[in-house]
């Protein structure tokens, strides 16, 4: 009876703490939600429920003269598809070497993927600034891609050679027997493997684009250049400071490509986190 009782008290609290999670979540979507279908552009009277909702922040966002959000939704989804590929394919290179060949300095390698993890991005922003300007990539998308690419190969590299490392190599020796190369071994027998690795490894590296803000801040000036965090930023601090309204419109519209990518390789994601994380 004890026992029983001990385990009810516990799934209870398990539930309790759930729903917890999920209402601090849940709050500020809601609100977010809610204030973009609220009419007007002031936060002040607006509501979680508003009575009289409408589409007009939203139609305004895509449809009025003085509104760039078009423009700011493709550099980001241009930004986050091209970092995307190009980490997913720089990353997966990086980690078939460290997984497969012995090399000089591959330990050394390995340790340094672990110390470049600790220090956040801003630390070099003096240093991104005047490499991007030494190349002229300063006020650039390509600028910004390739910092987003460099940054993204510590962390997924590792991540990867961990789900490699979990291969059999036997599959290369047999492929190595059979007259296959490396390259053929890896396009053909690895990567097929590779599947949900690969999916979180381009999921990441498509949601870290969208949601940024402190890169583009660095890198670009130019408001054609935007991305959406940035751009969204000055609806509420430079001439549409009064604009919360459209604000929040704009940043519900932010989870739209997320969401579909998500979806997309949601059957991927959970064996490949898992898989990646039980080798190093």
């Amino acid at each position: 009876m004890k026992h029983k009782t001990k385990s009810k008290i516990e799934v209870f609290l398990m539930y309790a703490f759930i729903f917890f999670m999920f209402v601090i979540i849940a709050y500020p979507l809601i609100w977010t939600i809610g204030l973009s279908l609220s009419p007007g552009t002031n936060i002040y009277g607006a509501s979680i429920l508003p009575e009289n909702w409408s589409l007009e922040n939203y139609r305004w966002l895509f449809f009025d003269e003085q509104s760039q959000y078009t423009t700011w939704y493709m550099n980001s989804l241009f930004v986050a598809t091209v970092t995307s590929i190009l980490s997913t394919i720089v990353v997966c290179f990086t980690a078939y070497a460290f997984s497969r060949y012995n090399f000089v300095g591959k330990k050394n390698g390995l340790y340094l993927f672990l110390v470049l993890q600790i220090f956040p991005v801003i630390m070099a922003m003096v240093a991104i600034y005047v490499l991007l300007n030494t190349i002229g990539l300063l006020d650039n998308l390509w600028g910004l891609i390739l910092i987003y690419v460099g940054g993204s190969i510590p962390m997924n590299a590792f991540l990867v050679k961990g789900y490699f490392d979990t291969l059999p190599k036997d599959l290369d020796e047999s492929a190595k027997l059979d007259g296959a190369g490396h390259f053929r071994i890896f396009f053909t027998i690895v990567l097929p493997l590779a599947k949900p690795i690969l999916a979180v490894v381009a999921l990441f590296n498509f949601m870290n684009p969208l949601m940024d803000f402190i890169l583009p801040r660095i890198v670009l000036r130019s408001p054609e250049n935007y991305t959406l965090a940035l751009g969204l930023f000055n609806f509420v601090n430079d001439q549409f400071a009064t604009n919360f309204t459209r604000f929040a419109a704009g940043a519900v519209l932010i989870a739209v490509p997320i969401s579909i990518v998500f979806l997309f390789l949601q059957r991927y994601l959970i064996s490949g986190l898992a898989s990646g994380a039980t080798k190093g």
